[in-house]
């Protein structure tokens, strides 16, 4: 990957890092396409059986870097007196929110949605702020570990703007119409603890790195795919699939799985008392 993210693959565990700590993260376009080729990365990775995605320094990531924008467009957001410092910001938030090419995202949607559809489990761990974008790239991973003190907002109707990286979707289905409301029209911040009781977050821990990777090395000692496939179900389920068809695409995952290899290594070794040997996903 580039500067911007970090890659570390251990044992079936990948560790993914935001790495510009001087910024505490902040998002500029070199980010976001390398959270993007990140994820495709990964996707293709069968090696890779659970992800950890933090930031480094003293946050997780605080949201868009608006200074970095408005450098490069060589003015600020409004543009001065609307001349071409202006119409050049916009040009380059365009970069961000125009659709990608055969996705369903635009770039800025699909660092955030990389996540939700990678077959491997995301664990995201949060401390310091998780703020705007940043919040919504925790919201993109299945778990969220985050330290009691961590301060995270949908902080975009501070900037007039709105969520706009798949947040919209996420809040609804961690925490329901109404706080998914109060918490984008007020951009207030929580704390971990608080993200905890509103269903945004999983668990808190006082090192939320270290309880991310020794929760993503349990899921990678498990059959690879009937964990790939419990996130496919989980997701369509999640995502408001019909019943029907929910139930029949259980069905569909179980014939699959049922007398593969992986599915019978994992009932030798119970049963041998033995630490199981699965074979990477085709």
């Amino acid at each position: 990957m580039t500067d911007r993210v970090t890659v570390h693959v251990h044992e079936g565990v990948a560790d993914v890092r935001l790495n510009r700590p001087d910024k505490l993260n902040a998002l500029d376009i070199a980010t976001f396409e390398a959270l993007a080729e990140t994820g495709d990365a990964l996707a293709a990775d069968p090696s890779v059986r659970a992800v950890v995605l933090s930031g480094e320094g003293r946050a997780f990531c605080a949201g868009l870097d608006f200074a970095n924008f408005a450098a490069m467009a060589g003015d600020g957001p409004s543009g001065g007196d609307g001349g071409s410092g202006g119409q050049r910001f916009k040009r380059l938030l365009s970069d961000i929110t125009d659709r990608e090419p055969g996705r369903i995202t635009n770039l800025g949607q699909q660092a955030v949605h990389t996540w939700h559809e990678l077959p491997q489990p995301v664990i995201a761990a949060v401390h310091g702020h998780a703020l705007g974008g940043g919040f919504q790239i925790a919201l993109g991973a299945d778990i969220r570990i985050v330290a009691p003190d961590a301060k995270l907002s949908v902080l975009e109707i501070r900037w007039g703007l709105v969520p706009d990286m798949t947040g919209t979707a996420a809040l609804l289905r961690l925490v329901g119409e109404d706080v998914a409301k109060e918490l984008t029209f007020t951009g207030r911040m929580v704390t971990g603890d608080e993200a905890v009781r509103l269903g945004l977050a999983t668990r808190t821990a006082d090192d939320p790195r270290a309880a991310a990777t020794e929760l993503a090395r349990e899921i990678a000692g498990k059959s690879p795919d009937a964990i790939r496939a419990a996130k496919r179900l989980l997701n369509r389920a999640a995502e408001g699939g019909d019943l029907a068809g929910q139930y029949l695409e259980e069905s569909r995952e179980l014939g699959a799985l049922r007398g593969s290899p992986n599915q019978a290594e994992a009932v030798r070794a119970y049963f041998e008392k033995r630490p199981p040997a699965f074979t990477d996903p085709a």
